[in-house]
């Protein structure tokens, strides 16, 4: 089992520090969400032109891997059929470059179930992506997000995928928080499917969500990791810090380092 960080937790890092970060906290990899202002991590600078193989170089001297790519293609949106498979390609090309095997794509817009999800048309989009991915020696996964926190639903949706490169990233966090689900039964419909893995935790004060530090919540993550840990799960489990999306979190130099030294603990 590898441990990365996603770059949604550090929005205001620069590439310098994203990587010097993962080198002195003793991560394996980093998970690309972003970098600065820029989501699409394939207009950024370290990945345009020449830079490209550049930081490729770089990350391999020093032993990190881009553990996945994580995009905002949103699988549910019909008016952004062409342009969605356009970018998803384009992060497809990125993560053949840097030897990643996984992109990451959305079934639902936000981590609360939309009401209003074709879900017909989620598995046409997922087929479409799959096909094409082929292409690139690369896997889409689609998240426990939104309406697809529903592990039951998810597994139906792809079982109809008839690819072999489709398959999840099981963020522990959603089907527990929002469909009340065991953590064992998420792994029970998911697990033939799960290739990377987003950890965050949280608590509920009446209706409210607050995300904490990791093991100052209520998410069972240690049950999570030990499920994996028995089925001898070689991938990575990935630090997702909503940062990005909540500025009064608490800054990942102090969060980063806290959740490499608990989680190091637990996977040895």
């Amino acid at each position: 089992m590898k441990i990365s960080f996603s770059t949604v937790g550090c929005p205001n890092f620069t590439w310098d520090e994203i990587v010097a970060t993962a080198k002195d906290f003793g991560y394996d990899g980093i998970e690309l969400r972003g970098i600065c202002d820029e989501l699409e991590v394939y207009k950024t600078f370290p990945f345009v032109g020449d830079n490209l193989k550049l930081t490729k170089k770089r990350l391999d001297d020093l032993g990190l891997e881009i553990s996945c790519i994580s995009t905002s293609c949103y699988l549910f949106d019909k008016k952004a059929k062409d342009v969605t498979i356009e970018v998803a390609e384009k992060h497809m090309r990125l993560a053949k470059e840097l030897s990643c095997k996984y992109i990451r794509v959305l079934g639902d817009e936000w981590i609360t179930p939309a009401k209003d999800i074709d879900e017909e048309f989620v598995k046409e989009m997922l087929t479409i992506l799959c096909k094409i991915a082929e292409n690139y020696n690369v896997d889409v996964l689609i998240e426990t997000n939104g309406v697809w926190a529903d592990s039951k639903k998810l597994a139906a949706l792809l079982e109809k995928v008839p690819y072999q490169n489709v398959g999840v990233v099981w963020d522990i966090h959603h089907p527990f928080r929002f469909f009340n689900e065991d953590i064992e039964y998420t792994y029970g419909n998911l697990k033939g499917y799960i290739k990377h893995v987003h950890v965050k935790d949280s608590i509920k004060e009446g209706s409210k969500l607050i995300f904490k530090m990791i093991g100052e919540g209520d998410i069972p993550i240690e049950k999570a990791i030990n499920l994996l840990l028995k089925d001898s799960y070689q991938g990575y489990i990935s630090l997702e810090w909503v940062k990005r999306w909540f500025s009064e979190l608490e800054e990942p130099g102090i969060v980063f380092l806290e959740f490499i030294n608990r989680i190091k603990k637990l996977v040895v």
